[in-house]
């Protein structure tokens, strides 16, 4: 049993994310591809690191080129970080995820009609984009990728709402729109020709706009009504008090909360501490939940003080905080002495023996030498 260091147990995306690195791993034979690969989706990736206070609905849509065993195709949309539908391009149908995504649609059947075409059309719109950008960077017989994320987050608190859209290329940022002036920024000389096309095409900026400030929030509203019960539930977490060895940080670890808006920091004397600590990220859980982590090093601390110390977490709309005393015993660990290693106590009255018995030892050797005159005196004759 290892409970030390906390597994990041993956979600719906990175699950899909893991299985087209494998996918696509069969049919590479470049080293510097399967980098360019694993970069683009940690870029894929990178929404789960941040918490955030607002909900959100996101798509992440790959093509790809020069992987034949994988399809050319695939999108996947999300609530709230919550894989609700799928497709690709050997697919005919979006695949959905959820049990309340399955009731939206049997209420509304075109909503599955737009999904659907969306999947086709942006697969057309995805392999264009790719093959121009293979031409103009006279790119061929190699593999490459292009990646979109988009969609909006909304408060629904304050009704803020935030569109973005972002493409990535070999993984690297290539593209993305600003929204505040509508039109797109290019990081990188060679999308420079793309941008001057897209902002010239002030048709599609203004659908664009106005599908992510308004369809995408009222999409989103819809889907958090609908997913409520799971989507927006409260569950607090079981916290446990962690340490690789003796003298290890001690991490004060939680896991199983939903949402991921939480907090958690060590405290001395009821006041929050910062020196000595270190705050982990919010990671997800399989089962859609989270976990979090804030190590405190002790170092510094005797042993009568450890009193002085509890971790605290706080969950977002939860009145009542867990508060974990800094306690040696309920500590979990792993950690054993090697074998046959001796624990400290023994290990004075060990080493002691052993000197008096060198001791003994050498004396018995010089006694030993004499009476065999091992030592001779001088010869004092002239």
């Amino acid at each position: 049993m290892d409970v030390i260091t906390p597994s990041r147990n993956l979600t719906h995306v990175e699950i899909f994310a893991g299985q087209l690195t494998e996918a696509l791993s069969l049919s590479l034979s470049s080293t510097q591809i399967k980098m360019k690969l694993l970069i683009l989706l940690n870029l894929l990736l990178f929404c789960h690191v941040a918490s955030t206070v607002k909900h959100s609905l996101k798509f992440f849509l790959t093509a790809t080129s020069g992987f034949p065993n994988f399809p050319e195709f695939v999108a996947a949309a999300m609530v709230d970080e919550v894989l609700m539908g799928y497709c690709d391009s050997n697919i005919k149908t979006p695949e959905l995820k959820q049990d309340w995504m399955r009731k939206l649609i049997k209420d509304e059947p075109q909503q599955l009609e737009w999904y659907s075409q969306e999947c086709f059309t942006q697969q057309q719109f995805f392999r264009d984009i790719l093959d121009s950008l293979k031409q103009r960077l006279n790119q061929t017989g190699d593999a490459h990728i292009l990646q979109r994320m988009n969609g909006c987050e909304w408060d629904d608190k304050t009704g803020e709402v935030v569109g973005f859209s972002q493409y990535g290329y070999d993984g690297e940022d290539f593209i993305a729109l600003d929204l505040q002036t509508l039109t797109w920024t290019a990081p990188k000389q060679q999308a420079f020709i793309t941008k001057l096309r897209w902002d010239n095409d002030k048709a599609r900026l203004e659908n664009i706009k106005h599908y992510l400030i308004h369809r995408c929030p009222d999409r989103l509203k819809k889907y958090l009504d609908y997913g409520r019960s799971s989507l927006q539930r409260t569950e607090r977490p079981s916290v446990s008090l962690l340490q690789k060895t003796p003298s290890s940080p001690v991490s004060c670890h939680a896991t199983g909360f939903y949402p991921d808006r939480a907090m958690m920091f060590w405290r001395k004397d009821g006041e929050e501490i910062h020196e000595d600590v270190d705050l982990g990220e919010i990671l997800p859980n399989h089962d859609g939940s989270f976990q979090m982590s804030v190590e405190l090093n002790l170092s510094s601390v005797a042993p009568e003080d450890w009193r002085r110390y509890d971790c605290v977490f706080h969950l977002s709309g939860v009145v009542d905080n867990i508060i974990t005393r800094l306690d040696k015993a309920v500590i979990r660990t792993n950690w054993v002495p090697p074998a046959g290693f001796p624990a400290s106590p023994v290990i004075g009255v060990v080493v002691g023996l052993l000197l008096l018995l060198l001791a003994v030892c050498i004396a018995g050797l010089f006694i030993w030498r004499r009476n065999n005159n091992g030592f001779r005196p001088g010869n004092t004759g002239q």
